[in-house]
């Protein structure tokens, strides 16, 4: 047949019938606009308060559910998954179907994720790979969300083209929308739903269920707040009770940082967890704006070093001087690392979208998981029945079943067949029925015994069943029993802080404390140059204190905590370390770490090691602090002494302050005025003592004038410098073989005071003070200053000292317990061969283990007395008067 020409000048054809309908425009935008908003509302945006899930994330799951892709499974291409929801129930772009899938993969986005991802799924800062090239299957928490579809435990509706069925909702056997939460933009209303705590809300669940006229607190005494995938901290919880009371509020949260010790020199702040939906990258770029708009200043440098072992790790390095928590609050205020989250919780009750407070949201899911139960419940027993009224057929069958097989022989047809077995032995047609299907060779698994006890079991089982479906607190028990054994799979403890308010932090509730009427003060960004002491222990650790005094006269003693050097001076001062081998080095106080606030002795294992912050040479020892603006006098192994002026140069770091000779080194030094003593003891027990006006002050480029005439072999162990007005100066030494094996005990110690020893003249000899005895022949460490109540040691083990003081020229008591020497004996050593510095009585450590029983504050600046020479680890004790 030909095809009929349609004219092309215009005209109508011949059939044309022109009919044209007017429409008001106004009314069909109106209706078009609301068939669309409907469709958003209800089939894309808003979950189900029931299952917690959008239709797109329902179908994704229960289509996976169907093609067997469960945990113990293999992974299959996400396209392929991605193809059968589009085809089969989601007739949409597979963008979103594909989005949708990952977002439910990724752990940083839920609390609980329902999708097992293989590849890239992407990350807080990248997005995924195309769906050709990820795998994904249900993880195990998804079972629990589609388990027991096949027993009729939800309705199930056509798909779009009404050739297949999907359920409306799922089971759920937890409150996913609490522990996922959710989030979607319709038309004209959205929802944002927190994560929370698996355990918590199932607890607060199995409470309502118990105790169906629960109020919001007592929910609330079971969730307290949302528990974000994240971690981090959540400031502010009077938004989490608004939004927990009529299902809207906000809150703030936080990322977790540190303050630490990067180097020795540098303090940063380390940031462990991020707020929710937060990456590295965005905090990055709102870092890097911040900077250059000068928004925020004291910080060095950001470095990223998280990875796959550690997990999330961004450090802060920040620059000397700045107040770490004054940095802290710029960077809550001016990057991600705050971020507000508002809490809307719409969603959809009996397909009407409604704004739900936490204990509305609970009953939903518990009317649902209990008639989910109830339906279960119904077609379990249902089956039961089903199956004992064949078993009892067959049962009445059995018995005879040779008469049984004659009369299917005998008859005609099917239909005579089954009407004779339902006569004769009172059968019922779908027990007749049964009988007839059966199979010859199946008659061989049936017995009596057998059936008998499957027709028990059964009738047990329905009497279970029944009682569950005609008591509600059976079925509420069952329910909780439920819900528990989910909690013991899944739950896992709480990831995020709750914090009541912003003055918990420490630094703001100190800032609180200081402002006016209760208002905080605005931190100082930059360390205020406030009194401070600088601290170097006996084995070698480095910190300055944040107080005016850290040598209270309480607390105990730990490891690290015998000073050596102790000088007092200032946050924003400069100061001078001396080492063993004649240099200065200038160092900043505010580079060094600082020790927090305590009332009793500071801990200094939270400093530094010396030689992680002063670059020292081999061989080379730190010997003590020393101020910038006072004459110092040191002594060397060599009897060399040296009083320098404080004339350094502007334009270096490091200098000499002493020429010395070949292999002679520094064993003390200490702060010295025209009026104090110098005192020298050496190693073949001579003492020395004489004013320091014998000593001439020199430039830092002068090696010194002879401070003691040495014996043949003999050489310093010890140099103090002592105020010759101290009533309780003394001198301790302890002597002991240097050839002695390690443990066993060695020597003797003597406490004399510093008057019994006369003043000679600079370069001569000295005198004795100390009288070896059978198996001595050296001093091991020896000291000369204020003698303390009390000494410790680098290990905080005290050794007990006479109790009577010695004659000048007299031998010592024995030791209770051996002096275990660290390294080789002070014979051609140097003080770095010598091992570690252990302080001696009278340093100032502190009253309680070590410090002068009547101490007072040194006047600004000075410097601890010299420690005992490094020869020994243990210290010792003197008796209270």
């Amino acid at each position: 047949m030909a095809k009929r020409q349609r004219p092309t000048d215009g005209t109508p054809a011949d059939d044309f019938v022109e009919n044209i309908v007017d429409i008001d425009v106004s009314t069909e935008m109106e209706g078009s606009f609301l068939e669309y908003a409907y469709s958003v509302i209800y089939s894309r945006a808003l979950p189900d308060a029931r299952d917690g899930l959008k239709p797109v994330q329902r179908r994704i799951l229960y289509m996976m559910s169907e093609m067997g892709l469960r945990p113990e499974k293999g992974h299959v291409k996400s396209a392929r998954v991605v193809g059968e929801v589009m085809g089969k129930l989601h007739p949409h772009g597979d963008s979103a179907i594909y989005d949708t899938m990952v977002r439910m993969a990724q752990d940083w986005t839920l609390r609980l994720p329902l999708i097992d991802g293989h590849g890239n799924f992407g990350s807080l800062d990248d997005g995924p790979a195309a769906p050709r090239y990820t795998e994904a299957r249900l993880a195990a928490a998804a079972l629990e969300l589609t388990g027991n579809l096949d027993e009729n435990v939800v309705d199930f509706v056509p798909n779009y083209d009404n050739q297949m069925m999907q359920p409306s909702v799922l089971p759920a056997a937890y409150p996913n929308l609490l522990v996922n939460g959710a989030s979607g933009i319709a038309v004209g209303m959205a929802t944002n739903m927190a994560p929370h705590n698996l355990g918590e809300v199932i607890a607060a669940a199995q409470y309502l269920i118990t105790n169906p006229h629960a109020t919001l607190e007592d929910i609330m005494a079971y969730v307290p707040g949302p528990d974000l995938p994240s971690g981090g901290r959540i400031v502010g919880l009077q938004g989490i009770r608004d939004a927990y009371a009529n299902g809207r509020g906000s809150f703030k949260t936080r990322a977790k940082m540190t303050v630490e010790q990067l180097t020795p020199r540098r303090v940063g702040l380390v940031v462990t967890e991020l707020p929710y939906l937060v990456g590295p990258e965005k905090v990055r770029e709102k870092l890097k704006d911040a900077l250059n708009n000068n928004k925020i200043v004291g910080i060095a440098d950001f470095i990223d070093l998280s990875d796959l072992k550690n997990g999330l790790r961004l450090v802060i390095e920040l620059k000397n001087g700045f107040n770490p928590a004054a940095v802290m609050e710029q960077l809550y205020r001016y990057t991600p690392l705050e971020e507000s989250f508002g809490i809307n919780n719409v969603c959809l009750v009996d397909g009407q979208p409604q704004t739900l407070g936490l204990l509305p949201l609970l009953q939903v899911f518990v009317t649902h998981r209990i008639d989910v139960v109830r339906r279960r419940t119904a077609f379990r027993l249902g089956k039961k029945q089903d199956r004992l009224h064949l078993v009892e057929g067959l049962l009445i069958a059995i018995v005879d079943i040779d008469e049984v097989i004659q009369i299917i022989r005998s008859s005609d047809e099917v239909a005579a067949a089954r009407e004779r077995l339902m006569a004769i032995y009172d059968l019922s047609e779908i027990q007749a029925n049964y009988i007839l299907d059966l199979q010859l060779r199946q008659l061989t698994r049936f017995s009596m015994v057998k059936l008998e006890a499957e027709r028990d079991d059964l009738r047990r089982e329905i009497a279970s069943l029944e009682a569950i479906l005609g008591s509600e607190e059976l079925l509420r028990q069952l329910v909780t029993d439920e819900l528990g054994e989910v909690a013991g799979k899944y739950a896992t403890p709480r990831r995020t802080v709750l914090l009541e308010s912003e003055a918990l932090a420490p630094s703001v509730a100190k800032a609180l404390a200081a402002g006016p009427a209760g208002k905080a003060a605005p931190l100082a960004l930059e360390i205020a140059d406030d009194p401070c002491w600088v601290l170097l222990s006996a084995t070698g650790q480095i910190a300055r204190t944040s107080t005016a005094d850290p040598l209270v006269e309480s607390g105990g003693r730990s490891k690290h905590d015998v000073f050596s050097s102790v000088l007092q001076t200032s946050a924003r001062s400069e100061i001078g370390a001396l080492t063993s081998l004649g240099r200065m080095l200038r160092l900043q106080v505010v580079d060094m770490p600082v020790l927090p606030p305590t009332a009793a002795l500071p801990n200094l294992a939270g400093g530094v090691a010396a030689k992680d912050f002063i670059t020292l040479t081999k061989g080379e020892t730190l010997v003590g602090f020393m101020p910038l603006d006072a004459v110092f006098a040191v002594g060397t192994a060599a009897g060399v002494v040296k009083r320098v002026t404080p004339e350094y140069p502007l334009n270096r770091d490091d200098w000499e302050y002493i020429a010395l000779k070949p292999k002679d080194f520094v064993v003390g030094a200490g702060v010295s005025t025209d009026d104090d003593d110098l005192v020298f003891i050496t190693q073949g027990a001579q003492l020395l003592r004489y004013s320091a006006a014998n000593v001439r002050p020199q430039g830092r480029t002068a090696g010194g004038m002879a401070g003691i005439k040495l014996a043949a072999g003999d050489q310093v162990i010890s140099f103090n410098v002592v105020s010759p007005n101290d009533p309780d100066a003394v001198v301790v030494t302890i002597s002991g073989g240097q050839d002695a094996l390690p443990g066993t005990p060695q020597g003797s110690a003597k406490v004399t005071a510093l008057s019994e020893y006369p003043a000679k003249g600079r370069a001569t000899g000295g005198v004795r003070a100390h009288r070896f005895l059978k198996g001595e022949d050296a001093l091991l460490a020896a000291w000369a200053g204020h003698g303390p109540a009390k000494s410790s040691s680098s290990t905080g083990v005290a050794r007990a000292l006479p109790v009577e003081h010695g004659h000048r020229d007299g031998s010592g008591v024995a030791l209770g317990a051996s002096i275990d020497l660290i390294g080789p004996s002070l014979t051609g050593s140097t003080s770095a061969e010598a091992g570690t510095a252990a302080t001696g009585p009278g340093s100032t450590t502190g009253a309680a283990d070590g410090m002068p029983s009547t101490h007072s504050a040194p006047p600004a600046p000075t410097v601890d007395p010299a420690p005992i020479p490094a020869s020994t680890q243990e210290a010792f004790e003197l008796p209270s008067d």
